[in-house]
Order: structure tokens, then sequence, then C-alpha cells
């Protein structure tokens, strides 16, 4: 029989750390802190399978689940001497989602849950304190009703700021039982009123409203977009977690607080978190109420009169330290943690893994490899690739005049510029324009996630530096500044108020996460140094793998740029990008005009030069390292001028008719150009096109080689082949071609001469076709498009609608194709190996900085992958994880 709900509390459990597929990454640590002995309020999980079955079956609970969580509350009751409903040993409980991933704010909680208009009397007679038993039951009333029945809080926290202003309170803590009371009324017959029922007194209703809640939340708006951004399965589901609560807003000896084992801003190795004083959890992370800094010297940096919990609470924070060292060193990682302090007695509430910015994972990862704590190889493993993009991208030059118009919490560094927008739609909307957005608001909340992601940036006027923005921001590598209580935000008006200044939607400032400046204007930014901590990884990490990096460039800019961030050659050099500017698309449009090959020769030795020239720079910036240089791919109709205003302009700047241009171009035009006269297939037609890039090649070969005192080794890549035949006519000019340079400068040429396998045909026949090429490059790009018979510039208005549906996990332009293009890939590496055992693999799609690519590129054994200058350090870091992980 399927066991849906496992129990843990006073130091046993029936889960551990280990089972966090089933009791998702909440329930699985709460367990294994049970197990070390930690203060833990006793509870009980309800696994992931069973939301899985709650979708699978019309929303429906398990048969049998009712009575194991009537036991699993019965085991709570057992510990705590309470009951579940009983006014007279009142065991009130806690309402939690937890994934297996962590979803910070993505789904629904509950607390106080069980109160009613019987058993808050109940609470308060237990607590002897009855402002704070009726404060927790219109929490409770405010959650619930929001949370399970979808009546928006905000029009609880609209009854609740006219009651204060009316009695003449700041704050919440201000008012008394009584007054409470009076909220409570007003609360249940809102409810009721917009509803059309009362607020539910059955704790048993409660309870099970709750659970569903919790399920459904799974599949709410922004949790869906939560697991679309990081990658997260629908199939994992949530576990709910069910717990005695444990009250922070108890009185002035009681607390909550959220913190860090190190800081995950900076990965310094400090004790970092916030509390409030008589609170409960939600109010620290919704930024409702400026919290407190937990250590005494955090207080002292942060210029704050408020006392730290340090100085406040001894006891509990001296135990709160010790119980830190211990989960870190347990987990052997960072540690994110919730706690509360019911007079004077600390519980946990949370652990996991802390979510932390790039800067922060590095530093984290190798001071621990330092200490002791983990190994190199696993602090290789511990960064997140693509999170490396965090640190390839500018911040603000210290030497530029900064402006600043507020100040606000570091709250994730890095530095950003954009347009003011109020909305998340408005930043989604800026986005799609191709325009920068600073997304602007009071506080944000889960709903938001879709504009924090199209944004440059955050800035919010409330909240700390553990409020929904602040973390999720961190875990995007976004720039956020928060809680800039200077500055005041009008919605209604969608203005911006700072200094007495007004700033109005799309008006531009720049924000400075990094110490919570708030700049008037565009400010000048400066390219990261990758010293320190990045290169100490970047170093094990190059010790670990097996492949190679290459990148993928014909620009001298975009060389130098790879060759500093580590590029160890040039696995696609695109010739077609140099033909564009200036005396060459002249050049270049004067060889396809040309009516013989003898008019197409004499415009081909206009641009000779100049190719030897980009070739030449390029084999200098390499050094000797490999390059390979695609010859002419595109259709040539993209070289001429498509507007009638556009021809008439070239034609008279080339001396020609119009007609003459315009009547080129129509005979050129193809129905599909990417399955049409291109590649090889222009190589064949018009062999001179590939003979001039070949000398041009072969003699910047020499020149570098003259130059360097070393022999350059070129790569020459003929694209779109399919067919063997193709391959061997082309290489055979290009063999002439070395020949002849080889005979007039005397100097004996290596080269090597293979294809781009991106089509079919290429892979099935990879053993034939390999008897010729000396290297495959595998062009995933175009293979995809080809196997798939999808275009990558239409596909996209309907691969999203495939992936919300569940046909497609991702977008195979964006991660390999395992099943479909991988084997082809597989298929093309080993008939190539067989046919010619020392060929020569590699990648050069899209797809050669994509991390989970590049671990398929690992387990078929490719020799290298080549990717865009900026994902050098990202491929060089997945390629070492997935050596390590093989």
């Amino acid at each position: 029989m399927t066991k849906w709900v496992y129990t843990f509390g006073d130091g046993a459990a029936e889960g551990r750390a280990g089972d966090k597929n089933l009791l998702g990454g909440k329930g699985a640590n709460l367990a294994e802190m049970c197990s070390l002995g930690l203060p833990v309020p006793p509870g009980f999980t309800i696994t992931t399978e069973a939301c899985n079955h709650y979708y699978a079956n019309g929303r429906a609970y398990p048969d049998t689940m009712e009575g194991d969580v009537d036991e699993a509350l019965g085991h709570i009751g057992r510990i705590t001497g309470r009951s579940f409903g009983d006014p007279k040993k009142l065991l009130l409980v806690s309402v939690r989602s937890g994934a297996r991933a962590s979803m910070p704010g993505m789904m629904d909680t509950v607390l106080n849950l069980g109160l009613n208009d019987e058993t808050v009397e109940a609470l308060a007679s237990d607590s002897g304190d009855a402002r704070f038993a009726y404060d927790s039951y219109r929490r409770f009333i405010q959650m619930y009703s929001d949370v399970v029945m979808g009546l928006d809080h905000e029009v609880f926290e609209e009854i609740l700021e006219d009651q204060k202003a009316s009695l003449g309170y700041e704050l919440d803590t201000e008012l008394s039982a009584i007054e409470w009371q009076g909220v409570i009324a007003l609360y249940k017959t809102k409810v009721e009123e917009e509803l059309g029922k009362p607020f539910p007194q059955d704790p048993r209703e409660q309870l099970w409203g709750a659970i569903g809640a919790v399920f459904s939340s799974w599949m709410n708006a922004r949790a869906i977009t939560y697991r679309r951004l990081h990658d997260i399965p629908e199939a994992w589901g949530t576990a709910v977690n069910v717990q005695a609560m444990v009250f922070g807003n108890m009185g002035e000896t009681s607390a909550t607080g959220v913190a860090f084992t190190r800081n995950p801003s900076t990965g310094e190795k400090l004790l970092y978190g916030e509390f409030l004083v008589n609170a409960q959890g939600e109010d620290v992370v919704a930024g409702i109420r400026t919290p407190q800094n937990i250590t005494e010297a955090a207080r002292i940096a942060a210029g704050s009169d408020k006392p730290s919990l340090q100085k406040l609470m001894p006891e509990a924070f001296a135990s709160f330290v010790a119980i830190s060292d211990k989960l870190e060193k347990h987990y052997r990682d960072m540690q994110d943690l919730e706690f509360t302090i019911e007079r004077g007695k600390l519980w946990m509430l949370q652990t996991r893994s802390g979510k932390r910015t790039a800067k922060a994972a590095l530093k984290i990862a190798v001071d621990m490899a330092h200490e002791g704590l983990i190994t190199k190889e696993q602090a290789v493993a511990r960064i997140d690739p693509a999170s490396l993009d965090q640190l390839l991208h500018p911040t603000i030059d210290p030497r530029a005049e900064r402006n600043v118009i507020g100040v606000g919490l570091p709250a994730s560094p890095g530095a950003a510029t954009g347009e003011i927008v109020f909305s998340s739609d408005d930043a989604e909307e800026l986005k799609s324009q191709g325009r920068k957005a600073i997304l602007v608001r009071v506080e944000t909340s889960p709903e938001d996630i879709h504009g924090m992601h199209a944004s440059e940036g955050i800035l919010t006027t409330r909240g700390g530096m553990t409020s929904h923005a602040a973390v999720v921001a961190r875990g995007m590598g976004k720039p956020c500044v928060s809680g800039a209580g200077s500055l005041r935000v009008d919605h209604k008006a969608g203005t911006l108020i700072a200094l007495g200044a007004t700033f109005k939607k799309g008006e531009i400032i720049t924000i400075d996460g990094s110490n919570g400046q708030v700049l008037k204007g565009s400010v000048p930014m400066l390219q990261p140094e990758l010293s320190g901590d990045f290169a100490a990884i970047m170093e094990w990490a190059d010790g670990a793998r097996r492949m190679k990096v290459r990148t993928n460039a014909e620009t001298p800019a975009d060389a130098r740029m790879a060759r500093s961030f580590g590029a160890e050659g040039i696995g696609l050099c695109r010739t077609e990008h140099m033909f564009f500017d200036g005396a060459r698309i002249v050049a270049m449009r004067e060889m396809i005009l040309a009516d013989t090959e003898k008019d197409r020769r004499a415009a081909l030795a206009k641009l000779l030069p100049m190719q030897r020239s980009d070739f030449l720079e390029l084999f200098e910036i390499m050094a000797g390292l490999p390059v390979t240089i695609r010859l002419l791919d595109p259709p040539l109709h993209e070289f001429l001028p498509k507007t009638e205003e556009e021809i008439a302009e070239v034609a008279a700047a080339m001396n020609v008719s119009a007609d003459k241009l315009r009547q080129r171009t129509e005979a050129l035009h193809e129905f599909n150009p990417m399955l049409g006269h291109r590649g090889c297939r222009l190589a064949v037609s018009y062999p001179e096109i590939a003979e001039m890039q070949a000398r041009a090649i072969f003699e910047a070969a020499v020149e570098a080689g003259r130059k360097a005192g070393a022999l350059v080794v070129p790569e020459i890549m003929v694209p779109l082949v399919g067919i063997v035949k193709e391959l061997d006519y082309v290489k055979a000019r290009i063999d002439q071609v070395a020949k002849a340079v080889m005979d007039e400068t005397g100097v004996k040429i290596d080269y090597l001469t293979g294809t781009m396998i991106e089509l079919p045909r290429a892979a099935i026949r990879a053993h034939v076709i390999a008897e010729t090429a000396e290297f495959f490059s595998f062009g995933t790009n175009d293979l995809t498009q080809t196997t798939f018979g999808i275009s990558r510039d239409d596909a996209a208005s309907f691969l999203e609608t495939y992936r919300q549906k569940g046909i497609i996990e991702q977008d195979p332009f964006v991660s390999l194709d395992r099943d479909g293009v991988g084997e082809l890939v597989r298929m093309a590496a080993e008939k190539g190996r067989d046919t010619r055992p020392s060929i020569k693999l590699g990648i050069c799609g899209e797809h050669g900085g994509d991390p989970a690519s590049i671990s398929f590129c690992e387990e078929v054994g490719l020799d290298y992958v080549s990717c865009s200058p900026f994902r050098v350090p990202i491929a060089r870091l997945a390629a070492a994880q997935a050596a390590v992980a093989k």
C-alpha cells in the first residue's frame, strides 16, 4: 500500500534529507533536522506522489489519505499534549508547500489554522495574552480567505488601514485585543459579502481546504512561470507540510526571522539575516515592516538604531549560531534558515541550500574547498554554469559621476540602466520592443515574476534583504535595490518621487545593487575583472574537463573577447559576415551581378586582399590555436538590396541599371532559401568563390606563420554537405589552391578540410563522408531545423504552446533534442570514427553554449564545443561538470 504521509518530531522522523523527491525539499530537511536532534515543531508531510495523484484523478485525494492525515494529527497531538479542534487542549497548525526544488514565494502557505470564534478564546486563555490571540485570528482569516477562498488580501489591508487611521495608529502592534475583535468582525462580514458564504468555523474543513489550496498552487500562474524560467518539471509536484504552530507574535520575548549562514550576495563567511520582534514569518519576507539585523556587527554596519537579536535575546541567539554552524557543516553548503522564537524558546522551521548570486556562489565554493568541507571537483560542480553570465556584464565605472536620488538596501549586486516601469506587464512590453526596463514597485509579490524576468533590474521602496524582490532577483542574477524608503511610488499617477523631483514612466534611471544607490539617468559601466574566486574555479574546471572550448567569431573584437574568456581557438568563423561592410558589399554585388566567370573572378579579386587581411588578424589573435573557417554559406540574394528604393540607390552607386539589378534579384529569389542554393551548392555552381576564399586562407596562414615563427593549421569547413561527391568536388578545388600557394611561396601548408553536419542525410551517410572529411562540426541550428522540419525564425509562435501543453519539455533550439537531433549526432560521430578513427569532432551551433547540450556532447565524446564569446566561461565550467559527472 502506498504511504502518503510521513511524520516527524521529538527527535525522530520517517524521512531523511535524501527523500526530497518524495517529501519535497522542505519536508525532507525538516525530517533531517529532527533526526539531528534540533528543535523542530512536530508535524507531517503529505508526499509529492499525493499531489500527482490529485491532478491525475480530477483533483481527488487518494482513498486512504484522510485516515493517514488523522493518524498524523494524532502523532502531533501526542508530542505536544494538544488536540486539533479541541478548544480545551488547542492545537493549531501551519500548512506550507514544499517542492523538491526551492521556489520561494511561488506557492501558498496558511498559518494559525484551527482558529475560529470558539478556539480563539481558548488561545487567549492558554497564552494569557488576548491581544496576541485575536491578532493571530485576524491573520488567519486574511490568509485563509486569500489563499483558499480567493478573496484578495488587499481587501483586508484596506479595512485594517482604515481602522488604524481612525484610531490614530501607525503600526499593527498598537491595536488592542478589543480593537482586533472589531477588525475580525469587519473581516468576516466582508468575506460573507464578497463570497456569499461565511468564513468556515470547522477546523477539519479549514485543514482540507488548505491542503487543497497548496496542491492547487502548484499550477498557479506564478508557479508555472517560475518552473519555466528554472526548468523545473511539472511532473515533480509539491509536497504539503503540516506542523504544530509556534508563535513569534506572542509578545516582546517572541520573534521570527530568516537568515543565511553566509552572505548570499558576497559569499562572506558571516551570519546574515533579519528578524522582527512580535511577528510571524510572513511579516519578514513580505516587507511590510522594516526588519532588524540578527548580529550586532551587521546592525553597526547598517547604521541601524534598532537592537540586534544578539543584544535583545542573547540566549536564543547563541542557540541559533550553534545550530547554523551545525547545519552548514552537515549539509556542506550555505544554508537558508527560517526560525521562530516563542517566549524565548528557539524553533527551527526550515533549512535549505540558500540561493545566492554568482559572485557569492564562487566565493562560497572556493572557501569551502579551502576549508576542507568539499573537494575542488565538488566546488566546480556547485556552480550553475548559466549563472556566470551575471559576472560577465558591466558594473558602474567608479570614476562616473553619480547623481544619487535615493538609497536602499543592496539586495542583489550588479548595476542596470533602463526606463522606469511600474508594472510587470509594462516591463514585458518594453522587453518585446528591445528596450530596457527597471521595474519600480512599492514591493514585489510572486505575481511579478514575469516582470522581474523581463526587466534589467528591480527597485522597491519597501522590504529587506530577504524580501521577495531580493531573493528572486538574486536567483535570477538581476540587480536589485530594496527598501528605498525615501522614494515614493504612486502607481495610479505613474510617478516616482525622489528628493522632491518627480520621475515618470519611461524616464531613465540606474540602480546599483552592490551599494543600494538609485541614480538619475544613464551611467557609464565597466567590464568586470574575472580574477580571484572566478579564476580559481575556472582553473579547477579546466583541470577537470576533457573537451576543448572554442568560440564562434569572425571579428577581431569577438576573437579577442573570447581569448580573454579562455577560448582555445575558433570553432566557427562565418565568412559571410565579413562581406557586408563598405567596399566589400559593392565587390560582392559586382560578383553576383557578373554574367561570366571571368567577370566574377575580377570582382572576387577585389575581395581577396580583404579576406586575406581578415584571416591574418584572426590567426594572429589566436596565436597558433585552431581556427575553423566556414566557406560562404547563405544564398546570394541575401547580399542584394530588397526594396525598390534600395535597388535604385545601389544601382546608382554601382553604375548599373536598376532593371538589371532587379532582374538579378528576382532571378535569385527562392521560395525556401534555407533549403535552397546555398552552402556547398554555391561552391559547386561557382567554384571560383571557394577558390578565392581558400587562397585568402592559405596566404594568410603563410604570412601568420612567418610572423609568429610557427605554422598555422587552418581548418576549412564546407557547409551543407549532404552527398559525399559535393565535398569531393569542393575539396579538390581547395587542394588545388593549396598546392598553388605552396608552389608560389615555397612554404608547406598543413590544413584540414572537413564539413558541417547539418543535414540528416549527412548524419546517415557520415561513414562515407568521413572518407573525405578530416573533421565534422555539427551545425545543430540547421540540423535541428532540418530534422524537425521547422524554421527557428518562425517556430517561436507555437513552440511555447507545445511546451505549455507538455508536448515538448524544452525549445529544441535552446537545448539540444537528445532523442532526435542528438541521435543523429551520436550516429554521425560513431560512423565517422568507424571510417576515420582520428576524425576531429565538434559542435558549433547555439547549443555549444548550453550546459545541458554540453553534457550530451561529453557523453558522445566530441573533441570540442564552440560558442559565442560571452558563453565561453559557461562552456568551460559545463564541460568540466559533464566530465566529472561521467
